[in-house]
């Protein structure tokens, strides 16, 4: 769905995603979200199905035979945008907003930047220039522990508390602007980082990324650059 419209609080920009989930599946029982998402639970879960359309909302659920998380994709298209969400989770439950260009050769699975949260904190990382940068993602996968290889690492992501309610809906808006990104819920900033690898120009993605559970409606994608 194409759309012009403002993101609340940021300067205006050209809304390129708007989904709310208010429908059902094709065919019932089958994992089919529609509106262009896709998930990896046909390669990661046997096929198993892991994201439900429930009461107008997405709901996410690791099955117990998947082999990683659940992964849920979108295409999109800028350099500097913002993407807003209505999201609860419960106890010991993540939610990761990921960009991704999977074009891009020097990292793995093109995975750029993310911020991650839980009801106790938010994590916003530089994966390009950290953990899943080719060269050092070999390094840690060869089993390296080097305290320089550490640093480098641990240099690319922040973290920020939060105290956040069990099973109750937030609003989250991550803004990416240049090499900064910036995270508010319910309108109140809550973190922001700066770091090279969020200013790559090409996101192609967004990949929605669940460890254990999750509930996510009223997804937005506003393209400012």
């Amino acid at each position: 769905m194409l759309a012009s419209g403002k993101c609340q609080g940021e300067e205006a920009g050209t809304r390129i995603l708007e989904d709310d989930f208010n429908r059902d599946e094709s065919t019932p029982g089958k994992e089919d979200i529609g509106q262009g998402w896709t998930s990896n639970s046909a390669w990661r879960a046997k096929g198993h199905k892991q994201v439900d359309l429930v009461d107008g909302a997405m709901h996410v659920t690791r099955h117990p035979e998947a082999d990683h998380g659940v992964a849920i994709f979108h295409d999109v298209a800028f350099q500097d945008g913002a993407v807003e969400m209505r999201f609860k989770l419960g106890p010991g439950d993540d939610l990761g907003l990921d960009f991704v260009d999977r074009e891009e050769k020097s990292v793995h699975a093109g995975h750029l930047c993310m911020a991650r949260v839980t009801l106790k904190g938010l994590t916003i990382m530089d994966s390009k220039m950290g953990h899943m940068n080719l060269k050092n993602r070999e390094r840690r996968l060869a089993g390296e522990m080097s305290p320089e290889l550490t640093k480098l690492i641990q240099s690319k992501r922040t973290n920020f508390p939060l105290s956040l309610e069990a099973d109750k809906w937030y609003t989250l808006r991550v803004v990416v602007e240049g090499d900064v990104m910036r995270v508010s819920m319910d309108g109140e900033p809550v973190g922001k980082f700066q770091s090279e690898g969020i200013a790559h120009p090409t996101k192609r993605m967004i990949t929605l990324a669940v460890n254990k559970s999750a509930w996510v409606d009223d997804v937005k994608v506003w393209k400012r650059k």
